[in-house]
């Protein structure tokens, strides 16, 4: 069988790494895999796989021709239509779409295609992006006009930015292009964002939710010893945040606060922090770059006694799912898919409410909730769902299906 997938990067980050496992898998099994890509570098191990869309410069041409006039996906049109016709000599059995934005691909050109093709077509929904006027996580902003038709986006500064907004033209230009696929089947990481596409113009496809997983033999409970030493922490209460992208929409603000709202038996720790970001005059708190590994980020939150996630927009973040792993109790905003991934036994909180934060850390610490090796987070039963092995199998039997 041959397998095509579509996303925006290859290899790298959350859903590019998610491509490059399910087209390993499917090597294994003896199938033949492509996956097309719009931006970035490939890691030299997954170049066998890759073949990217278009150039750097028509990627920028994009970006500049979406900020002047919010048409984000709208571009790209000569090197799409060279990759049709690329798609056709390949003749894949399954094409498997993932991030279709990004700036590199004209998703009208591309679905003129997938509704002519006979293909068999799984579509997996990271974000909101398709089904919206213009953003990609419309929860942070709490706004549910896409179920009608998109208008005045709140979001419009946000990603994909623009100077304009044209969010109802988007909306229609989405709905005409993306429905009447044949054999179009969606996937999505949470049952949030199952409910979502089924109150959306999408909801005419069937739907099934496939979680996104670990490495559980990476992220796992430790002692934490090296990074406690490291920045001297032995005697400290770790309150970890970790994120590739921080700003006000993961919550940095929050954290900022609730630092200063703990005494100094506590450190507030969060990881992936850009070094304009950074801030060494709030008390009790620890900002730190990217990690160099994921062995290093698996250490860090085995050395921390609780996660704290207060994104106020997310599809079901990884980084809830590698603090489970590793042993750690969670809390978080009640925000889009974020409490499925923290799991049953997570600490759920609203918005903006700091105060609640802050007690509930407390309360945890005073339970002293310390032996991660013991924690309820890790009985088998519950770790083969965190495992990436289990959603790549599930991705499998899907792709197989005839």
């Amino acid at each position: 069988m041959k397998v095509l997938i579509i996303n925006v990067v290859c290899g790298i980050k959350s859903t590019g790494r998610i491509c490059t496992d399910i087209a390993t898998e499917l090597e294994k099994q003896g199938h033949e895999v492509k996956i097309i890509y719009g931006r970035d570098n490939v890691p030299m191990e997954y170049e066998r796989f890759a073949k990217k869309v278009g150039t750097d410069l028509d990627v920028k041409v994009h970006v500049a021709l979406s900020r002047i006039s919010d048409s984000a996906g709208f571009h790209s049109t000569i090197y799409t239509r060279r990759l049709i016709e690329w798609i056709k000599e390949y003749n894949p059995d399954v094409i498997n779409l993932h991030n279709i934005h990004g700036y590199y691909i004209n998703v009208e050109v591309l679905f003129k295609y997938l509704r002519t093709c006979g293909k068999r077509v799984i579509w997996t929904l990271h974000d909101c992006w398709p089904f919206t006027g213009h953003s990609a996580l419309c929860d942070g902003d709490d706004c549910e006009k896409w179920k009608e038709g998109c208008s005045n986006c709140p979001q419009k500064g946000e990603y994909p930015k623009s100077l304009v907004d044209k969010s109802t033209r988007n909306w229609n230009k989405k709905k005409a292009n993306f429905c009447d696929i044949p054999n179009l089947i969606i996937t999505t990481p949470s049952r949030w964002m199952k409910d979502n596409v089924e109150k959306s113009f999408l909801s005419r496809y069937p739907c099934e939710v496939i979680n996104n997983g670990v490495d559980i033999d990476i992220f796992k409970p430790s002692a934490g010893k090296i990074f406690r030493d490291k920045y001297g922490l032995d005697d400290k209460y770790i309150v970890l945040g970790v994120s590739t992208a921080w700003g006000h929409k993961k919550g940095y603000e929050d954290f900022l606060q609730l630092a200063s709202m703990l005494d100094n038996g506590y450190k507030v720790v969060l990881v992936g922090v850009e070094d304009k970001l950074k801030i060494d005059s709030v008390p009790n708190l620890l900002t730190l770059g990217r990690t160099s590994s994921i062995q290093e980020l698996a250490e860090i939150y085995s050395a921390a006694n609780v996660f704290v996630n207060l994104t106020y927009c997310d599809t079901y973040p990884t980084v809830n799912l590698e603090a489970r792993a590793c042993g750690l109790p969670i809390i978080t905003y009640n925000t889009g898919g974020s409490p499925e991934a923290a799991g049953k036994d997570a600490l759920v909180v609203e918005k903006a409410d700091l105060c609640s934060i802050a007690k509930r850390v407390v309360e945890l610490k005073t339970m002293r909730i310390f032996d991660k090796e013991k924690t309820c987070y890790l009985d088998e039963s519950k770790k083969q769902f965190l495992s990436n092995r289990y959603y790549i199998n599930k991705y499998i039997e899907l792709i197989m299906e005839k």
